[in-house]
């Protein structure tokens, strides 16, 4: 049985985007580059409106290739208990009420069991200050954290 990745917006994202000049940036968009090539078919991969809302933003032309690229995966709901999970992750101070679609991200791979929640987001996602954290309030909750990791912690070698 394929595990199951939550797909966030970075992914999509540094997927398509033009090369970087930044090394740091040009070294993820090759390695999701790289993932997505080798790696996708191994898993089943979902998103949310919300990774539809945020790809659709922007260049309309780069939207419509993002969009294209996600355009398979199945779309998990945003029910009751995602809304009162990111909710509850905003309150505790987590992450910051500015960032509430971060929460929402998390809270959706929780929710809808997804063993994975892939993302380039190291500010409020995939944060070791706040995993813990994060394991804690889904546990509360009676969830369990996905694990959170970017592309190249799931390349297996």
């Amino acid at each position: 049985m394929k595990l199951k990745i939550y797909i966030e917006s970075t992914i999509p994202s540094y997927l398509v985007s033009k090369p970087s000049r930044d090394l740091i940036v040009a070294a993820h968009q090759e390695i999701t580059q790289e993932w997505w090539r080798n790696k996708k078919n191994s898993f089943n991969l979902y998103i949310s409106q919300l990774v539809l809302n945020e790809i659709s933003a922007g260049d309309t032309e780069m939207a419509k290739i993002r969009l294209k690229a996600v355009k398979a995966f199945p779309e998990l709901d945003i029910t009751a208990e995602v809304t009162a999970l990111a909710a509850q992750i905003l309150s505790a101070g987590i992450i910051p009420k500015k960032a509430a679609t971060d929460a929402a991200h998390i809270a959706i791979a929780a929710v809808h069991g997804m063993n994975f929640l892939m993302t380039w987001n190291c500010t409020h996602i995939a944060n070791a200050k706040i995993a813990k954290a994060i394991e804690n309030i889904c546990s509360e909750r009676g969830f369990e954290s996905p694990v959170i990791c970017t592309p190249e912690e799931l390349m297996e070698g």
